[in-house]
């Protein structure tokens, strides 16, 4: 129960960690608004909400002693995934400080960053979100009272991967993949090959076929007498 509760809670921080993701590139653009700075904030806390949570399962299951040996290097796995999801929460959350810092809301601008987005981005962040229904406030000094939470809040989650590397020691190199680097792309790929082959088959059957060799023959031998013809008539007029 425990191991399929956290996975998940990294689903869920999976997947507002890339909604969070999604609406930081857009700050600056052309669908850069006071909803969306709002959307911000709140899907980031509900990312560290998420991540407190999985990081106390998976810190008091890495550390029972009564973990089996068949079970500890599923968890293992699970605590890498999660360290992944913070290292790019953190990241993100630095780079919407630097575009929210170089981007003030409330100053008549242009948008400078031409990001290919545009339109509302409520459907992305509800989508994501979905687990806890969160209601739109309006602040009006977001832009200038949520980069000062947000410089404390990127602290928080640095000190959180601090905190996890010094209760629960798991380096990243031991452990093992369940499947080999790029199988799924090799499959793929394999995949391809083998209905490439098959089409290839199919089209040297159908050039070996006698009945297209022999027309072939013939419409050679047709065409190299009109050209044997046309040489003639040249040289006699």
């Amino acid at each position: 129960m425990a191991k399929e509760e956290c996975k998940a809670l990294l689903d869920a921080l999976s997947k507002v960690t890339a909604c969070y993701r999604h609406l930081v590139l857009t700050v600056g653009g052309a669908a850069d608004s006071q909803e969306l700075r709002e959307e911000l904030k709140k899907s980031r806390r509900k990312a560290q909400e998420l991540a407190g949570v999985t990081r106390t399962k998976l810190t008091a299951a890495l550390r029972d002693k009564a973990l089996s040996r068949e079970e500890r290097p599923e968890f293992e796995r699970l605590w890498v995934i999660f360290s992944a999801c913070l290292e790019i929460l953190e990241s993100d959350m630095r780079r919407a400080l630097e575009l929210g810092q170089a981007f003030p809301l409330h100053v008549p601008k242009k948008p400078l960053i031409q990001t290919g987005l545009s339109g509302s981005t409520s459907g992305v962040a509800a989508r994501a979100m979905s687990v806890q229904n969160m209601k739109y406030e309006a602040e009006a000094n977001i832009d200038v009272l949520d980069l000062t939470d947000l410089e404390q809040e990127i602290g928080q989650v640095g000190e959180m991967i601090y905190e996890m590397e010094m209760k629960v020691n798991v380096p990243r190199w031991t452990v093992e993949a369940k499947q080999d680097p790029g199988a799924e792309l090799n499959s793929n790929l394999s995949g391809g090959a083998s209905s490439l082959g098959g089409v290839s088959g199919v089209e040297n059957k159908s050039l070996c076929d006698p009945s297209r060799v022999l027309a072939g023959i013939i419409f050679t031998a047709v065409l190299l007498m009109a050209i044997a013809l046309a040489v003639c008539v040249a040289k006699l007029s």
